[in-house]
């Protein structure tokens, strides 16, 4: 298991109003790493400190669209929203979703250099690699387009974070598709780029309880649920927290 940020207070039972998993009766958060560090976010610290505007954009494929879900604001990046401004009540937290099912990273980099190059953020999370897993393909040229990526966010002035893929027990080839999660986290430490290693935390979901994990899956058992969706965003919240004001972790009812 690689280093990582230990999030205290993730053992949090989906009882504590979470609406999908109220409904599952069983998934419960499990206290996992959420955040591989490897460089603090605290070129957002004095935003956070003063107060005033905080705009994240969130991209990537169907996880941050937020394929599985019920709907839109039961997404990764809604419920994000929800959190950190409970977190951070003197900030207006503002987490664009643009997220688009089915792309491979080399699209969603093209889409992301066009995003930045229209407005500014203060924050972008990159959700990367799930469909080029699935897919396979040449890993020097994923390795490489990862690079190229972080450098657009970086020379536009703008703090980064990667988001992993997602763990699924049906993963064919999972040795090929782990190559694609530690490909990420290795080029991301590189550049000093902290990683919300959604793999490993979702891996150590399902090895903690297999039978209470479908909970956090849709029902094509490759997106995630309501109830997934939420712990992620749980988790990556109080990553933030700790990545930019180490601070506490988020503990907040579903809005």
């Amino acid at each position: 298991m690689r280093a990582a940020i230990r999030i205290a207070g993730l053992a949090i039972a989906m009882a504590t109003a979470l609406s999908g998993a109220a409904q599952a009766g069983a998934f419960t958060c499990r206290e996992t790493p959420i955040v591989a560090p490897n460089h603090r976010l605290t070129a957002l610290a004095p935003r956070i400190a003063t107060g005033g505007k905080l705009d994240i954009l969130a991209i990537g494929s169907s996880s941050t669209e937020g394929v599985g879900a019920t709907s839109r604001d039961r997404s990764y990046p809604a419920r994000l929203q929800s959190l950190l401004s409970a977190a951070w009540p003197r900030v207006q937290v503002s987490v664009a979703n643009a997220g688009i099912g089915g792309e491979i990273a080399p699209e969603t980099l093209l889409r992301l250099k066009k995003a930045l190059s229209e407005r500014r953020y203060d924050l972008v999370i990159w959700q990367v690699g799930t469909n080029d897993a699935v897919r396979g393909g040449d890993m020097a040229a994923f390795r490489a387009m990862i690079a190229d990526g972080i450098a657009v966010v970086k020379n536009a002035g703008v703090s980064l974070a990667l988001l992993d893929p997602q763990y699924f027990p049906g993963i064919r080839e999972p040795a090929r598709y782990r190559t694609y999660v530690d490909a990420i986290a290795e080029v991301a430490k590189r550049e000093s780029v902290p990683v919300f290693t959604r793999y490993e935390t979702m891996r150590e979901w399902h090895d903690a309880d297999a039978q209470a994990f479908k909970a956090a899956l849709a029902a094509d058992s490759f997106h995630m649920s309501d109830a997934g969706y939420d712990c992620l965003a749980r988790d990556m919240a109080a990553g933030l927290v700790s990545l930019t004001t180490g601070g506490r972790p988020v503990v907040a009812q579903t809005r």
